[in-house]
């Protein structure tokens, strides 16, 4: 996992704004509902609970800063690009935190993340839209800062 890791590094900083730190994340897997119940107490803490139920249905892996872990879905191989796609949004995270990157809110992280994802796909003919039926103003919506 470790060189996968490092070259998404690569890849994220040849590719986006974003500087290379190469002291990798944990890597841990849950459950889908283990994973809507860490979703659900983060953004709860945060008191941005705003319209929190309506986001539990697309936890598809999850960033902790605090922990600097990323939990994937159990049973992920990342074997196809959409899976590797997921670990490079991932990284984007885990490369904004270690990188001590600030923003509004912390919905506004989301935006690069989902950008960068959408470029690892459109490499192998895919897009964030066909694998996860993610558009732009999707993007938009999900990093908008809620006052």
């Amino acid at each position: 996992m470790d060189a996968l890791l490092t070259a998404i590094v690569v890849w994220i900083s040849a590719n986006l704004s974003i500087p290379a730190n190469f002291d990798p994340p944990h890597i841990e897997y849950a459950s889908p509902a283990k994973m809507i119940e860490m979703r659900f107490h983060e953004a709860h803490s945060k008191t941005q609970s705003a319209n929190v139920v309506g986001q539990l249905p697309d936890v598809v892996a999850i960033y902790d800063d605090k922990e600097r872990t990323i939990v994937l879905p159990e049973g992920w191989t990342g074997t196809t690009p959409a899976e590797l796609s997921v670990l490079v949004h991932e990284m984007v995270h885990h490369l904004q935190n270690v990188n001590g990157q600030k923003f509004e809110c912390p919905a506004a992280r989301e935006k690069p993340a989902y950008l960068a994802q959408d470029r690892w796909l459109r490499q192998f003919g895919h897009t964030l839209e066909n694998d996860f039926n993610v558009d732009m103003f999707t993007i938009v919506i999900k990093s908008a800062c809620k006052s």
